[in-house]
């Protein structure tokens, strides 16, 4: 994103599909750590970290990660004066094409 300081978090991923691809591990991996439990005992809490790893960390990362995969080249952050703005990526220079 244009604009952020380079230490800020980034949690998005390279494409959608790879995003997407580690939410669907990183999720059933949660998901069937605690659902086996009955079956194979606390051995199932093995898959916990392999979600955990998947998710980078935890859920909302991944959500954050994947607001951020959508967006990225179409969103612009700029400040200025102390005041930051969001704007569509290109959508200013269109209007100054338009009008000129």
């Amino acid at each position: 994103m244009t604009g952020t300081k380079p230490d800020s978090p980034d949690f998005a991923s390279s494409s959608l599909p790879k995003h997407l691809a580690r939410g669907t591990v990183g999720f059933a991996a949660l998901i069937g750590s605690v659902a086996l439990i009955p079956l194979v005992g606390p051995a199932g809490l093995l898959l916990l970290p392999v979600g955990l790893i998947a998710l980078r960390g935890c859920p909302t990362c991944w959500a954050i990660g994947l607001m951020q995969t959508i967006s990225r080249g179409r969103l612009q952050r700029s400040c200025e004066d102390g005041a930051c703005k969001l704007t569509v990526a290109g959508h200013d220079e269109h209007r100054t094409k338009v009008a000129s």
